[in-house]
């Protein structure tokens, strides 16, 4: 079928609104009418190939929309479901089989390797192979995807609000809610202030840490941390980011989640930790220096990747949907909504840090 897709052609050149054709959903795929898509920084470095993604590609990864048409050996899901798209995985791996599909020993090539879970493709144009990301694509008014990738949600919230669920928010939330799982009454500081790290914020206020400090060089940003549960702000041109955190917690937080993939803020926030705390990672940091002894071995500290925020799709993006409709989780604060034919705007807005979750409307 002939779908409109947002399509990138060389290395860092603007989304082209074109159109594409869209193959047939296998056995084990579902064919879905996109409503919206969220915009994350993971597409920007992919249009970019600071992460490699074979070229011409439809990339979006936060999709949701409406199931138009499911496999013969689809069973979690059914036409006319509302769903939402997340990241993909092999389903029988060793991770994927002990719960951590994030992990899945096959996530590069399934989610920037360009092909689906069969290696095949199903987007063309002019005859073209076209690659798929995140096996979903959800940059066009349809997209095909796995049922491993697909989460069925309830119809009675805004489908155009929750593609975000898919990836930076689950990235942010989970972090906190599944990688790190601090106590109540523990300590979080969370570096960067964009839709993953708010959503880091929401978490630790969900789960009671007595401090969350939230770290970046806008104050709007931080102004809207403080409304989502933050304790204390920092503007990292302003102060010693370290001392302060030290100064605040009287020797350093429990845990911390670095966002920015600034790589002297991932070592601020080990550096900012007290004994025995961990830092999670889940930018995509490039070399960066660290003292072992000093920064980490002598103090018992630990530094750790996460990918995803530790979920599985099916079970924590209902659980964050929950705590959206109970007012706990108010992800809605932190989005703005454009057409498809904006979505270059989306990203320059999303960088230069005047929209924190652009969400694109595909206007079908």
């Amino acid at each position: 079928m002939k779908v409109k897709a947002a399509v990138i052609h060389d290395k860092g050149e603007e989304f082209q609104i074109e159109e594409v054709e869209l193959g047939e959903p296998n056995d084990n795929e579902v064919l879905v009418k996109i409503v919206a898509a969220g915009v994350c920084h993971t597409d920007a470095v992919a249009r970019d190939q600071e992460v490699p993604v074979p070229l011409p590609a439809v990339l979006g990864h936060e999709g949701a929309g409406i199931v138009e048409k499911v496999g013969s050996n689809v069973q979690t899901v059914e036409k006319g479901d509302h769903v939402v798209l997340s990241f993909s995985s092999c389903g029988h791996c060793e991770n994927c089989l002990s719960g951590h599909p994030a992990y899945c020993l096959s996530f590069n090539d399934l989610n920037f390797g360009g092909k689906m879970n069969d290696n095949t493709n199903r987007i063309e144009q002019d005859g073209k192979k076209v690659s798929s990301f995140f096996g979903q694509s959800s940059f066009g008014t349809f997209a095909v995807a796995n049922q491993r990738n697909v989460v069925k949600v309830d119809k009675d919230v805004d489908l155009a609000l929750l593609g975000p669920l898919g990836c930076g928010i689950q990235t942010g939330s989970g972090t906190v809610l599944n990688k790190l799982q601090p106590k109540f009454g523990e300590t979080i500081a969370v570096f960067g202030c964009g839709a993953v790290g708010l959503s880091a914020v929401m978490a630790a206020n969900i789960i009671g840490c007595s401090k969350i400090i939230a770290i970046d060089v806008h104050q709007s940003r931080l102004q809207m941390a403080k409304e989502l549960g933050a304790t204390d702000v920092l503007n990292g041109k302003e102060v010693d980011v370290v001392e302060e955190i030290r100064r605040i917690t009287g020797g350093g937080t429990n845990y911390a989640v670095e966002t920015t993939s600034v790589p002297a803020l991932a070592r601020q926030s080990v550096q900012a930790l007290k004994p025995l705390g961990t830092s999670a990672v889940v930018g995509v940091t490039q070399e960066t220096e660290f003292n072992v002894f000093e920064d980490i071995m002598a103090l018992g500290k630990g530094l750790v990747g996460a990918i995803e925020g530790n979920s599985i799709p099916q079970l924590f993006i209902p659980k964050l949907i929950e705590y959206y409709k109970k007012g706990l989780f108010p992800f809605d604060k932190l989005v703005k909504f454009y057409s498809l034919k904006d979505i270059n705007q989306a990203f320059e807005d999303s960088k230069q840090g005047t929209t924190v979750k652009p969400i694109v409307k595909m206007d079908n």
